[in-house]
């Protein structure tokens, strides 16, 4: 059994609004536990405690970090066991299959504290709410600048050199892969975010034990969204499982695409999250000089500059606005464990663990091993 933990976001602060895919991720399980609470502080104690236990038992752990704030989780996974638990973000999160079970965290607080508290919750909420829609505003007009910039490329991209670089790379992938017979599974992600810190991201941990790795160096407009999602549609053709994982600017383009029943990754490696090749097996695939025509940067230099920061600042301003909200939600999160009964919220904690290690029993029984 594998003892990777598994670092990424399943949901994400964009120009398109607060971009959930929490459900995709808790495919193919038995049992999903949701918390469901006021404290995003509370569910990540219990969600950290659970995932401590469980890697201490070298399980591997899917952990899927919050975009609202770098300390806090928004769920775990413990593929082996098929089960999951979700933080119960104010997103609608329905799965498709499992047992749903909902935990009250709720029922941690002192409600008469939080009456007296109501007039201060209510007052923050509105400032952590306007705080999040003046972000996504912000990285909204981030988005379409970085659309200008984007179209001064896309004007000098011949389409057909793209669509011969992504033909090429397939055959390379996949010329030897015989389709399997099953369906395959495709779960969506972020490997970064937007955060009150800043853009975060998990790539070095989710590429890591990788066999092959593509960097995709470009530019915007050079086709690098397009070129992944072919890579993608082929694996899934084929009946590979894959890994999808979205922009955090603009959620619509992919970033990443892995399938691990083949050891490879192909991912966008440009600002801001930029890496290069450590390993002899790693490969950099340069779409901008395969596919644009020679000149366009130096052609373009001041405009290219110029729409760049212009872009930026925007993002930076999101940001800013990301950090006014965790500021006023420490505060909230402030009323509420003191409202907290640690007896209370020991015995969920306890309750949940208990149902765990009968998913593990289950499990046991099934295989008659932890291992494979």
């Amino acid at each position: 059994m594998s003892e990777k933990v598994l670092h990424y976001y399943a949901g994400d602060h964009t120009a398109k609004g607060f971009y959930p895919l929490y459900a995709s991720n808790f495919q193919g399980l038995e049992r999903i536990f949701i918390l469901k609470g006021s404290s995003a502080a509370i569910k990540t104690d219990i969600l950290t405690k659970l995932a401590d236990i469980w890697k201490s038992r070298n399980y591997e752990l899917e952990v899927i970090h919050s975009s609202s704030d770098n300390d806090n989780l928004d769920g775990i996974i413990i593929p082996y066991l098929k089960i999951g638990v979700h933080g119960g973000t104010s997103d609608p999160f329905e799965p498709k299959e499992g047992t749903i079970e909902i935990v009250d965290v709720d029922a941690t607080l002192d409600s008469k504290h939080l009456e007296r508290q109501q007039n201060r919750i209510q007052r923050y909420q509105k400032k952590i709410k306007k705080s999040f829609q003046s972000a996504h505003q912000s990285f909204q007009t981030g988005l379409r600048i970085h659309d200008d910039l984007e179209d001064i490329y896309i004007r000098h991209l011949d389409s057909d050199k793209a669509d011969q670089a992504a033909e090429d790379v397939g055959k390379h992938l996949f010329s030897n892969e015989e389709p399997k017979e099953k369906t395959p599974l495709t779960k969506h992600r972020f490997f970064g975010a937007s955060t009150p810190k800043g853009v975060v991201d998990y790539i070095p941990n989710i590429i890591d034990d990788l066999e092959k790795r593509y960097f995709i160096k470009g530019r915007a407009g050079t086709g690098k969204s397009t070129f992944l999602k072919k890579q993608a549609e082929a694996a899934q053709d084929l009946g590979l499982d894959v890994e999808i994982y979205h922009c955090g600017f603009d959620p619509e383009s992919i970033d990443m695409v892995v399938v691990r029943e083949l050891g490879f990754c192909i991912f966008d490696s440009t600002d801001p999250h930029e890496y290069f090749p450590e390993t002899k097996n790693d490969e950099i695939i340069d779409l901008y000089e395969k596919t644009v025509a020679p000149g366009t940067d130096e052609k373009y230099a001041n405009t290219i500059h110029d729409l760049t920061r212009m872009y930026k600042s925007y993002m930076k301003k999101g940001i800013t606005h990301l950090k006014k909200a965790k500021q006023d939600n420490d505060n909230l999160e402030k009323i509420y464990l003191a409202a907290s009964d640690d007896s209370t919220l020991n015995h969920i904690f306890d309750t949940l663990k208990k149902q765990v290690e009968i998913q593990e029993n289950l499990i046991v029984q099934k295989t008659g091993s932890l291992l494979d």
